[in-house]
């Protein structure tokens, strides 16, 4: 899944360091699942407050895509502003600004009041997140204490994917939708009362640059490629302000590649995107999360705006998704990644995970949970389960170990732009299709109501398979250029 994970390979400052216990991770912990929660806990909220709200179908992505389009922007920034001020003082502020955001949001009277505080709790998590992952391997100097804390740590934010869907289901059904961003409020009371007695004042690195304008260039050539793709469905592929932002996308994208090739302070030094290995496991991470979100997206509208589920009954709908990717994750993955090449299993995984959204190609307005959802949900979650550690590890395999935190950002932020990507690309596709289905089946419609939802429907059709076309395609560059070998083969060597 799309949950960040620390990066591991970072060398530990001593190899039986002083042991902390477990109070260090809790208030690391709850800080970087906020974090993670608000990437899931507004999904089965988004009908609700689109309605409220007055948004249109191609405004309704942004909900979700400018908080982890913002969050992926900006963590390369995050990563060095922790480096620069002391990551105890950088997690303290991104957690009060992510909750002072939140409860912006949860007051929102209009659609772009609640897209503009969506992409600064965005910004603010780039800060803890990227603080947390400092802190974690810190404070926890003892080899064998950092391995287990890490564990903790991953195993805690896998589960808090689930949690956030069953959370949001909750508060929407219960309080309604605007207390999914007001829970924040209590949640962030914890990592603030906790992070200034249990964890250490690490010593700010002032001789650190804040190179702000790469982080600029990266947040704006990301914005512009998802808007691009978002709007498309508004304005029309080739229209003037899909190309802009298109050829703003390119350009801003490019001038940030130049400046990582010539600056002496760079967010991410080229080296670690350019092996041939580490580079296809980053485009798995993109793929892998475009799939699992964009797959959320559609069923969210689909069970509540078609099949009149309840927010909190959606909630638990989608949980299968996350109780098979946790098994994929903490089960399947390392059992196959001990027999089975890399190449071989992540490609193998994306190939699956394009069988997961297929399903979803045969709905129809009076299609029911079981078969097609279920079947759906289950082999998203096994595949994309599988996916996320191989595709990670193979993204920080070899890192040298002054560029692990830059590595660990990177791959936090491939899986958040392909989270934007993917709910941006198939809302477009799908509101298109739409659009042009009610536009060719209004003559014989029985009634308007019937032609919109069946109109709705076709739109998720259409998506689910230029979906699966997009992954069974990125299958095939990773089948054939990874040359990395099992773990155990190259530890024999």
């Amino acid at each position: 899944m799309p949950a960040a994970t620390p990066a591991t390979g970072a060398r530990p400052r001593s190899a039986h360091g002083q042991r902390r216990g477990w109070w260090p991770l809790a208030a690391i912990a709850s800080a970087h699942l906020m974090a993670i929660l608000d990437t899931t806990v507004m999904f089965v909220a988004l009908p609700s407050a689109q309605h409220a709200l007055g948004m249109s179908a191609s405004q309704r992505q942004w909900m979700v895509t400018a908080y982890t389009l913002a969050l992926a922007g900006l963590l390369l920034l995050g990563g060095r502003l922790a480096d620069r001020f002391g990551a105890r003082r950088t997690l303290i502020a991104g957690v009060a600004g992510f909750a002072i955001a939140s409860a912006i949001g949860g007051a929102a009277v209009t659609g772009a009041m609640l897209i503009a505080a969506r992409a600064v709790q965005g910004a603010f998590g780039a800060v803890l997140v990227s603080s947390t992952k400092s802190l974690l391997v810190s404070v926890y100097t003892d080899e064998d204490e950092r391995t287990k804390m890490i564990g903790v740590f991953t195993a805690t934010l896998t589960a808090g994917f689930a949690i956030g869907l069953v959370l949001g289901g909750v508060l929407t059904t219960a309080l309604g939708w605007r207390w999914c961003l007001y829970v924040n409020l209590v949640l962030a009371a914890v990592p603030l009362a906790a992070a200034p007695r249990v964890l250490p004042r690490l010593p700010a690195r002032r001789n650190v640059t804040i190179d702000v304008i790469s982080a600029v260039l990266a947040t704006a050539g990301m914005a512009g490629l998802v808007y691009g793709l978002g709007e498309a469905a508004s304005y029309g592929w080739g229209s003037a302000p899909v190309d802009v932002s298109l050829a703003v996308a390119v350009v801003a994208l490019g001038w940030f590649t130049a400046r990582q090739a010539g600056h002496s302070d760079r967010l991410l030094p080229l080296r670690v995107v350019l092996d041939r290995n580490r580079g296809l496991g980053l485009i798995g991470l993109v793929v892998n999360s475009l799939s699992t979100f964009g797959m959320m997206l559609i069923l969210t509208y689909q069970l509540q705006s078609v099949m009149r589920y309840s927010a909190l009954r959606t909630g638990l709908a989608l949980i299968p998704l996350g109780a098979a990717a946790a098994l994929g994750s903490a089960v399947l993955a390392p059992a196959l990644a001990r027999r089975v090449p890399p190449r071989w299993l992540v490609s193998g995984s994306i190939v699956a995970e394009a069988a997961g959204l297929l399903p979803l190609a045969w709905l129809t307005p009076g299609s029911g949970y079981v078969p097609l959802i279920l079947a759906a949900t289950l082999i998203e979650g096994l595949s994309t389960g599988v996916a996320g550690p191989v595709t990670l590890a193979l993204s920080l395999r070899g890192v040298l170990p002054a560029d692990t935190g830059a590595a660990g950002a990177a791959t936090s932020a491939t899986s958040q732009l392909g989270s934007s990507i993917g709910a941006a690309l198939l809302n477009t596709i799908a509101a298109t299709a739409a659009a042009g289905y009610a536009v060719a089946h209004a003559a014989g419609a029985a009634s308007a109501a019937a032609l919109a939802t069946a109109a709705t429907v076709h739109g998720f059709t259409v998506a689910m398979i230029w979906g699966t076309v997009v992954l069974a395609a990125a299958a095939f560059p990773v089948a054939i250029f990874i040359n990395a070998r099992k773990p155990a083969r190259e530890q024999a060597r």
